[in-house]
């Protein structure tokens, strides 16, 4: 049996780097995570990764603005994954990214990098709209740095987060669903296993050097299917109201810098369907057809926590 790679989270106490942590460890991988010595007093920060070692997990020190402690990190390692923020009405860091591929350009011993996307697959948003755009772009510039690197890749298109999308059923600014009315977007029609699909991803020939997506056949659902599925499992109809394109645009334009990144993405997903709007050619991987052993979560086994 081939040995497991040796995985190194960055930014594994964020929401999506504790899953991928977890993930990893639970598949069998040894894990590291990287931590910044000047954790203050964020004791919820401190006991998360007090929690991860005793699950096994090795803690390392660095940053990624000190090269030679990343050089250091990235040494013991087979596969670096990147979980840092780009949500904008968090913190935008995408481009920091930039210093982690040169750390791993320098220690030259990884053998997969998967780079913090985990959304919208950048490269298929050219034609995205400003501000929401700067996202997509950044992305496509840690995208570059890495290729033109060498560093072996996977890049993960999970679409939308359930904890984000699903509670909210599809609403900005909403992560609990009401019982009483929903607003949808347009007509509403357009279409976490996260981190276990990505940890299958490390070690899988099949996905070197290509995109990932995660495109569950029963989860691949316009807003307004999220919101049937509320209405079934609560036994009763939403009072339903919609907000046309152009109204939306113009509420979008009325936020600041932060808010109308994030708008911009509910935009081309609620608006253009550009998260199911074309098929997975060559290149390209779908997930759960990869890895059909797991069992993954549908929408609707997902909204039974709220009831």
């Amino acid at each position: 049996m081939a040995m497991k790679s040796k995985v190194l989270i960055v930014g594994g106490t964020g929401y999506l780097g504790k899953r991928l942590v977890k993930a990893s460890l639970a598949q069998g991988h040894e894990t590291y995570v990287l931590h910044r010595e000047e954790i203050g007093v964020d004791i919820e920060k401190v006991q998360m990764l007090l929690s991860f070692k005793q699950q096994g997990a090795h803690l390392v020190t660095g940053s990624l603005n000190d090269h030679q402690s990343l050089v250091k990190v990235v040494k013991l390692v087979d596969v670096v994954i990147c979980a840092i923020s780009g949500v904008h009405i968090r913190s935008h860091q995408i481009l920091l990214q930039l210093k982690l591929v040169d750390a791993i350009k320098e220690a030259g011993n990884v053998k997969r990098f998967l780079p913090s996307e985990f959304g919208t697959d950048p490269a298929r948003m050219e034609n995205a709209m400003e501000p929401g755009r700067v996202t997509f772009d950044d992305k496509m510039v840690v995208r570059s740095a890495i290729e033109e690197s060498g560093i072996p890749f996977t890049y993960i298109s999970a679409n939308c987060f359930a904890g984000y999308f699903l509670g909210g059923l599809c609403q900005p600014g909403f992560i609990l669903p009401s019982r009483e009315q929903v607003r949808l977007l347009g007509d509403g029609n357009q279409k976490d296993d996260i981190a276990t699909y990505s940890i299958k991803t490390i070690d899988d020939p099949r996905t070197l050097n290509k995109t990932v997506y995660i495109r569950p056949p029963q989860n691949i659902l316009s807003q307004r299917e999220v919101v049937q599925i509320w209405e079934k499992l609560i036994g009763k109809e939403l009072l339903k109201s919609s907000i046309s394109e152009q109204e939306f645009l113009a509420i979008m334009k009325e936020q600041d810098y932060a808010e109308q990144v994030g708008l911009t993405h509910y935009y081309h997903v609620c608006y253009e369907g550009c998260l199911a709007n074309f098929e997975i050619g060559d290149g390209a991987e779908e997930a759960s057809k990869l890895y059909p052993e797991v069992k993954y979560t549908t929408v609707e086994e997902y909204m039974t926590r709220y009831l």
